[in-house]
C-alpha cells in the first residue's frame, strides 16, 4: 500500500484523462492519475491502437497509439504521477472537503479535486463460451495483446470480426511464425478499408483466414498447445497454436463508481455543463463517462470539457486567488 499526495486525482488514464492534465498543469496543479489498465491510453492501447483516428484538430489522420504518445509528450512537463493496473474502489470526502481516493490494491491518493475520465467505466474482456478457456488464461489464452513481441516466431489464432480483431492481424501477420484469423461471419464490422487489407493478405498467404467458423474448444496440459474450430457447423478440426486470442471486445462497467453517491443516468454520471462538475462538490466527470443534453462521446468533446473542468478546480485549490486567462501562445509550457 502506498499513499500519495496530489491536487487532482484522475480517474482513468485515457486521452481525456491525459489531456486534463495538460490543462490543469497550464494551471500549476498536480495530478496523479489511476487506472484498472496496465498502460495508459485505455481504448485507444487496449482495443485498437493501430487504428487510424480522423476528427484530432490539426491532424487529417493519427493512429490511436500515436495519438497517446503525443499527449504522453504533451503532459510530460507537468510530471504527472500514475498508478496503473489499480482500479478505485473508494472514494471519501473529508471534513476539510479534499478527498481520499483508494484503489483495489490498498493505494490511498489524497487530492483537492477527483476527476472522472474513466470512458465507459471499468472494462472487462468479453470471454467466449468455451469450456475450460479461463483454465488457459496466462497459459496461452490472452483477451488482450499488451505487447506484440510475445508473439513473435509464435503460431497465434486470433478470433473477431471487428477492428480489434482486423488491426491485430494486420500488424502481427509480419510477427508470428502462423497467424490465424477466425470469423463467425462472412463480411467483418471493422474498418472496410482494414478488412480489404486482411482478406487480401490472406489471398496472399500472409495470414490464414477462417470464415463462418468459430473456435469452439481449447486443448493442452500445461499449457495450450492446439484449438478446435467448428467450420459452418461441419466436422470441427484441431489448429496447433501457441496463443488463442479472442478479441470480441470489451464490457465497460461502471463499478465501483455507482456506490460513490453520484447522480446517474443510464450507467453514465450527469453532470453540469458549466463545468462538468458532478452533484458531489470537487468531483467531475468527463468524457464519454458522463452525460448531459447534446453530449457527443468524442474525443475531442471530452478535450473540451478537460478545458473547462480545469479553470473550475483551480477555484476550489486556490479559492482566494483570482484567476487570469492566458494564451498558451503568449504564456507558453512553464514545467511544474
Amino acid at each position: 500500500m502506498s499513499n500519495i499526495t496530489t491536487d487532482i486525482c484522475i480517474v482513468g488514464a485515457g486521452p481525456v484523462g491525459l489531456f486534463a492534465v495538460f490543462e490543469a498543469g497550464l494551471l500549476k496543479m498536480r495530478c496523479h492519475v489511476v487506472d484498472a489498465l496496465p498502460a495508459v491510453g485505455g481504448q485507444l492501447t487496449e482495443i485498437y491502437p493501430k487504428k487510424p483516428i480522423y476528427d484530432i484538430p490539426g491532424f487529417p489522420e493519427i493512429l490511436a497509439g500515436d495519438l497517446v504518445q503525443n499527449l504522453q509528450k504533451q503532459i510530460a512537463p507537468f510530471h504527472p504521477t500514475f498508478t496503473l493496473g489499480e482500479r478505485v474502489e473508494h472514494l471519501e470526502k473529508q471534513e476539510d472537503g479534499s478527498f481520499i481516493v483508494t484503489t483495489v490494491a490498498g493505494t490511498e491518493i489524497a487530492c483537492k479535486a477527483v476527476v472522472i475520465a474513466g470512458g465507459l467505466g471499468s472494462f472487462e474482456p468479453r470471454k467466449p463460451a468455451i469450456e475450460n478457456l479461463e483454465s488457459f488464461e496466462n497459459k496461452g489464452v490472452t483477451y488482450m495483446v499488451r505487447d506484440p513481441e510475445d508473439f513473435k516466431d509464435k503460431r497465434v489464432v486470433l478470433a473477431g470480426g471487428g477492428d480489434s480483431a482486423l488491426d491485430w492481424a494486420i500488424y502481427l501477420a509480419g510477427i508470428c511464425k502462423e497467424l490465424t484469423l477466425v470469423h463467425r461471419g462472412t463480411s467483418f464490422r471493422g474498418a472496410p478499408e482494414s478488412a480489404a487489407k486482411v482478406t487480401s493478405m490472406a489471398e496472399e498467404g500472409q495470414i490464414k483466414l477462417i470464415l463462418k467458423s468459430n473456435v469452439t474448444e481449447v486443448h493442452g496440459s500445461h499449457k495450450l498447445d492446439k484449438v478446435t474450430v467448428m467450420v459452418n457447423n461441419e466436422s470441427p478440426y484441431e489448429i496447433e497454436t501457441d496463443y488463442f486470442v479472442p478479441l470480441f471486445g470489451l464490457v465497460p462497467k461502471l463499478g465501483p463508481l455507482e456506490n460513490w453517491g453520484l447522480e446517474l443516468e443510464k450507467n453514465a454520471i450527469v453532470v453540469n455543463t458549466t463545468d462538468y462538475s458532478t452533484n458531489i462538490p470537487g468531483v467531475y466527470a468527463i468524457g464519454d463517462i458522463n452525460t448531459y443534453p447534446g453530449k457527443l462521446k468524442l474525443i475531442l468533446c471530452g478535450f473540451h470539457e478537460a478545458a473547462l473542468m480545469a479553470q473550475s478546480a483551480y477555484n476550489i485549490l486556490y479559492p482566494n486567488k483570482k484567476f487570469v486567462l492566458k494564451y498558451t501562445t503568449v504564456n507558453g509550457i512553464q514545467e511544474l
